[in-house]
């Protein structure tokens, strides 16, 4: 099955989200060396580096509002889990144009992909709670 732009988009901007978190490097580097390093065919570039850029440029308020779902301390999250969860809340509430429900199922998928087992299932239960919050389509 083909991927689509966007979704390569989410991909490689939850790996360097993660790459950003473990290593603290400038957020520059990381974009950077995530162009250079990594393939990057199929991906809609101008997505991926908005979400990686405006996740990290509203970390602050992205992770205060995923605080209040979480079921144990930040920084017990799985760091996969957390990219996942930063980057889907950054489209929820930056990127509205995008559809919540998709937000949601693009946020599962990548955690299908990236996450342990059960990770989707743990990345769904918050992100629908948030999306509620912030975006009060239910």
């Amino acid at each position: 099955m083909k991927v689509s732009p966007r979704r390569r988009a989410r991909e490689c901007a939850v790996q360097a989200i993660y790459s950003w978190h473990i290593s603290q490097n400038e957020i520059e580097q990381i974009e950077l060396s995530f162009v250079t390093d990594q393939d990057m065919k199929g991906v809609d570039m101008p997505y991926f580096r908005k979400l990686l850029r405006g996740t990290i440029e509203h970390i602050e308020d992205i992770d205060l509002s995923l605080l209040p779902y979480l079921d144990r301390d930040e920084n017990e999250v799985d760091p996969i889990e957390r990219s996942i969860l930063r980057m889907s809340a950054y489209e929820l509430q930056y990127e509205l144009d995008v559809p919540y429900k998709v937000v949601i199922n693009e946020g599962i998928e990548v955690a299908k992909v990236f996450g342990s087992d059960d990770s989707h299932k743990y990345v769904n239960g918050i992100l629908d709670k948030l999306a509620i919050k912030i975006r009060n389509n239910r």
